[in-house]
């Protein structure tokens, strides 16, 4: 990670606090589709000792000739958030983890409900695999057996290494698919934290990849990175990433198994703030809740968390135009049907399932360049979208947006440090509106946000 990346993200500590605390603890449905990636279930995982050598990724200093070689290192690291994955298996031993398992009737060490997103899950496992490994090397690169010996020969190229069977990380859906499965959810046993989970001490799931993404960053995008899986463009791993979010959440809700429990829904797909408010029973009280145009659903009824949807309702806008109306249309379509029946909702969520498939489909082919991001950031801010900002965890979602967004373009050269610095401190003000869920208020979180507005303007 570049010393100005890292400057970008220290400004922003409670960003930081939030997705470390996603990802070292996070228990995180059905993978979509992906364009040229491997079958990761395949083939024997071989465990992080095997890339730990000296001449490969072990090394002590970032002085190799074609990447940095040191990792390892950087993997393991616990002053930073890179070493999160490395203590994902340690952390299952800890108070809270402890206090979690004994409400749940559960060790967190060796149940699966926790193992297969706090270790590596892997179906075939070589001599030298360690499950307190934590989260290694092939939970995101893909079970090595098949390309371990091949990717470090002579005339090996990126392209051979996917074909035998190394995920294509550059590949911003490939990613995605593999990070939602623990920080988002998935059907696959161990990977989906229910609000059992939560009621018990689990946080809150909350997922952004470019933001994730950077936190755990082990390698620098360097020429020779460029010529052999091409530059990163952070607002395309970001709309990706929200497109396939939403299409997973929905996918997941569709399985009864998954989004029912005897009699009750699975609370686990409603917007937290939604209900966890504050009880006021007298003569004089006054409904607590914030009248949300994007929802037409009946009063006091509990809302999809909707935090990916207005998000993409943002990116739509900009990159997607064509597709705007009929998003919108589908997103309240859903929303409704959630009043009418499980079996209606399953039906408006389909519709909406297929247009996210083809909005992630389509940003991963688009260019996102300077002004489309700043458009996007606009938006986010701007009064067309803020009426939807009534409840936190898409408040949450916004905030992160923004601030991904702008060190998107500050890491790629197109706003300088110093210029940034001036939104960056509105950015720290929106985080502190939503730095307390118990102190969530959406009108103060609106003005924090929206006055950013003038300030996008004028770095544009």
């Amino acid at each position: 990670m570049t010393a100005q990346r890292w400057s970008v993200l220290a400004a922003t500590g409670f960003c930081l606090a939030l997705a470390i605390f996603a990802l070292i603890l996070s228990l995180f449905v059905v993978p979509a589709k992906v364009d040229a990636a491997p079958d990761t279930t395949a083939g024997t995982h071989l465990g992080v000792a095997s890339c730990a050598g000296s001449t490969c990724h072990g090394r002590q200093e970032a002085d190799g000739e074609v990447v940095r070689q040191d990792e390892l290192m950087l993997w393991q690291e616990e002053s930073t958030p890179g070493g999160a994955h490395s203590r994902a298996f340690r952390v299952l031993s800890e108070p809270r983890s402890i206090a979690i398992g004994k409400r749940l009737g559960i060790n967190p060490s060796s149940s699966a409900l926790c193992l297969d997103c706090h270790s590596t899950p892997a179906a075939s496992k070589g001599p030298r695999f360690q499950t307190n490994d934590g989260v290694g090397c092939e939970a995101c690169h893909g079970p090595s057996s098949a390309w371990l010996s091949s990717h470090y020969a002579v005339g090996a190229n990126h392209a051979r290494n996917v074909s035998q069977g190394m995920t294509p990380l550059e590949n911003p859906k490939a990613r995605a698919n593999v990070c939602l499965d623990c920080h988002f959810g998935s059907d696959k046993p161990g990977q989906f934290v229910n609000h059992r989970i939560m009621a018990a001490g689990h946080p809150r799931i909350s997922f952004e990849m470019d933001l994730f993404s950077t936190l755990q960053q082990h390698h620098d995008e360097d020429t020779d990175y460029v010529q052999r899986k091409g530059k990163t463009n952070s607002v395309k791993f970001w709309a990706v990433g929200q497109a396939m979010a939403l299409e997973r959440s929905l996918n997941l809700f569709s399985k009864p198994g998954i989004a029912t429990e005897g009699i009750f829904p699975e609370f686990y797909f409603y917007d937290c703030h939604s209900c966890h408010r504050r009880i006021y029973d007298s003569a004089t009280s006054r409904p607590t809740n914030v009248s949300n145009p994007g929802r037409p659903i009946p009063e006091g009824m509990p809302p999809y968390n909707d935090e990916n949807m207005i998000m993409l309702s943002a990116a739509i806008r900009i990159a997607a135009p064509d597709l705007a109306g009929q998003f919108d249309s589908r997103s309240k379509a859903f929303h409704a049907a959630m009043g009418q029946g499980r079996g209606e909702a399953v039906a408006a969520g389909a519709q909406l399932r297929q247009l996210a498939s083809t909005l992630a489909d389509r940003f991963s082919r688009a260019s996102f360049g300077r002004d489309q991001t700043f458009q996007i950031m606009e938006v986010i801010a701007g009064e067309a979208i803020s009426p939807r900002f009534t409840d936190y965890e898409g408040s949450v979602q916004a905030v992160m947006a923004i601030d991904t967004l702008l060190s998107g373009l500050v890491t790629s050269g197109q706003v300088s440090e110093s210029s940034a610095s001036s939104l960056r401190g509105q950015i720290n003000t929106a985080y502190e509106a939503v730095k307390e869920p118990n102190g969530y208020e959406p009108m103060q979180f609106r003005r924090a946000l929206g006055s950013a507005v003038r300030t996008i303007r004028a770095l544009r």
